[in-house]
């Protein structure tokens, strides 16, 4: 005789993540890999008094990068004539995943101009996203998931496609996923944005996968690496500097007399995919 199948309807949030999965595979993504060497952010992470995760951290190297260039912070709008729309600011997208009742659920928290947020502030509303309950937190996403399907891949689509203002807020314009605090790597997950940010766990010799995925009608592999050469140098530049400015502002020395940074830590398990 066949085991029985038991039927039930689909955990709380899986409907607005397949829709997001199903919409991502109309667009071109492609990921680009680079091993960065993060010794010396990694050590000026460690030397910090004040914790600063790797979310953080690569949230607003990155928002500085799209600073400098542009199509980061550009989408495709328009159907019937397709047109480039740019952001004059970057709105950052962090995966989160949360515990809720007995089961985990996937949301998605927005911050504007992380390029322009300190890194104690960045991390402040990473911990909120963490531990402040979800219908204050994420009562956007709530709403949006209480939808019907139909509506609500409408709402998405038009989102996606829209020259409105309120686009970056609604869509991003690029986010972040990672599974480094778990120990493990997602280098290719779904994303609406232009672009989207990856990274390992950091290896005991200071190298770090760190993957861009990006949409191929508007960025091809030169400029990807590109972006991800630039990365690494601001992590290891004013990121490091930012966190040693810390450091001494903690220690109530100034940033000239600093001593010399340990060794670093780990990933930040706040942020996943």
């Amino acid at each position: 005789m066949p085991s029985p199948i038991t039927i039930s309807p689909l955990p709380a949030g899986r409907g607005l993540v397949a829709d997001i999965a199903s919409l991502a595979q109309d667009i071109p993504l492609f990921p680009v890999d680079r091993v960065m060497r993060l010794d010396g952010f990694a050590a000026a992470r460690a030397a910090a008094q004040q914790r600063i995760g790797w979310a953080a951290a690569f949230l607003k190297a990155y928002g500085l990068v799209a600073r400098e260039m542009p199509v980061l912070r550009s989408w495709i709008a328009g159907r019937l004539l397709p047109r480039l729309a740019t952001s004059a600011e970057s709105v950052a997208v962090l995966a989160v995943n949360r515990s809720v009742g007995d089961a985990d659920r996937l949301f998605w928290a927005r911050l504007p101009r992380p390029e322009a947020t300190p890194l104690p502030a960045l991390q402040r509303f990473i911990d909120r996203c963490a531990r402040q309950p979800v219908e204050e937190m994420f009562k956007r996403q709530l709403q949006l998931d209480a939808l019907p399907r139909p509506l609500r891949r409408l709402i998405l689509r038009c989102n996606l496609r829209s020259t409105s203002p309120k686009r970056p807020s609604r869509v991003g314009t690029f986010s972040l996923s990672t599974l480094a605090g778990l120990q493990a790597s997602n280098r290719f997950h779904p994303t609406l944005c232009t672009t989207s940010l990856s990274y390992s766990p950091l290896e005991p010799d200071g190298r770090c996968v760190v993957t861009l995925i990006a949409d191929h009608r508007l960025l091809d592999g030169a400029a990807v690496a590109l972006a991800l050469a630039r990365l690494e140098q601001v992590l290891e530049t004013e990121i490091s500097a930012e966190l040693r400015a810390i450091r001494a502002a903690d220690a109530g020395v100034s940033p000239g007399r600093r001593d010399r940074p340990e060794a670093g830590r780990g990933a930040d398990p706040v942020a996943a995919a």
